[in-house]
């Protein structure tokens, strides 16, 4: 066994050079400091530096210097990048053939898939489910756009911004959804409602100081529950069958009522035309007539044989057999045979 060696009285330790330390000291000093004066903004950020927790100035993209040791510190945010959230399904996998995870049946390629999902259901039925105006139930799957405006309000008049948007999309959604029929938000009233939606929802955002804009609202698919969708479908087939017939009646209508106006309208002008030749041959006959008869009272007589003239005139091709007597013949006997036909006939 070796036995440990224990100096005995005090030990002499060389004296502290401050000299020496003191450059080392700076330079570590600078060392860390260097780590913590410059920072970079990218393109698409904006830089929110703060000084001992309050908002100092706003960066713009590039490499910037604050202030070291934690006084200043600067935040990032993207200004420029659009923002997405997703309401009543997820994006599970983006790409050619996008892969939607939002009920038991999911989306593929924009058409619907066989996909299971762990636990069963639909796991965003709760944020979808809404009521409409005339109290039925849809499942309303929609998306919101935003970007950031405001990176200082952004980054300090909300605790949560994203979750504060999705509350905020959810209830505005339920308020539009709930003044529009179910026939409205399944089909013709969809590009209103996102409207109304967008409006609604920037309004709050704004009155909230957010620093958010929301760019577009897009209502991606609108259906009745799965509980309902027989039943649903039949009565869209009746009110089909209903537009379908009310669109005959008009076809029809249009075929003859148009057509029996105009009819009615023809008869009306020939009658109006008849009305007014009758009323003019009227008039012209009058005023003939009294033409004539101040012609009778200047010339009795010229006049009598003028009227006498013109009316065996107007007479005279009317007529098939014209017989000319002599004014001394006593009898009609000897002209009673002049047609040679007619008597040919008696004879036989």
């Amino acid at each position: 066994m070796v036995d440990s060696y224990i100096p005995q009285g005090n030990v002499n330790f060389p004296p502290f050079n401050w000299r020496m330390a003191i450059p080392m000291i700076l330079v570590l000093i600078a060392i860390s400091a260097a780590g913590t004066l410059f920072y970079q903004v990218d393109q698409d950020e904006a830089g929110v530096v703060q000084r001992f927790g309050k908002y100092v100035r706003t960066s713009p993209p590039g490499l910037h210097m604050k202030l070291p040791f934690g006084i200043e510190t600067s935040k990032n945010i993207k200004t420029t990048h659009v923002f997405k959230e997703e309401f009543g399904f997820r994006t599970a996998a983006a790409g050619v053939r996008t892969v939607y995870q939002g009920d038991t049946r999911g989306y593929q390629g924009g058409a619907r898939a066989n996909m299971s999902y762990r636990g069963g259901g639909d796991p965003f039925l709760e944020e979808s489910l809404m009521l409409t105006g005339d109290l039925n139930t849809a499942v309303v799957q929609w998306i919101v756009q935003y970007r950031v405006k405001d990176p200082v309000q952004f980054a300090f008049n909300i605790r949560n911004p994203r979750e504060t948007l999705r509350s905020l999309s959810e209830a505005v959604m339920r308020l539009v959804i709930g003044d529009h029929t179910i026939n409205e938000v399944l089909t013709a009233g969809r590009e209103e409602i996102q409207y109304e939606a967008i409006t609604k929802l920037q309004s709050i955002m704004d009155d909230y100081n957010s620093g958010m804009e929301v760019l577009n609202v897009i209502l991606q698919d609108v259906n009745p529950p799965d509980e309902v969708k027989p039943s649903f479908n039949e009565v869209n087939e009746a009110r089909q069958e209903k537009e379908k017939l009310i669109n005959q009646a008009w076809e029809e209508y249009n075929r003859v009522i148009p057509k029996a106006k105009g009819q009615a309208e023809q008869q009306i002008r020939d009658a109006e035309g008849y009305k007014l030749d009758k009323v003019n041959r009227a008039k012209g006959d009058a005023e003939r007539f009294l033409m004539t008869l101040e012609a009778y009272k200047k010339a009795p007589e010229v006049t009598r044989k003028r009227l006498y003239l013109e009316a065996f005139e107007a007479l005279m091709p009317e007529l098939q057999s014209k017989w000319v007597l002599d004014e001394n013949q006593k009898s009609l006997l000897p002209l009673l045979n002049l047609d040679s036909s007619k008597k040919d006939q008696v004879t036989s």
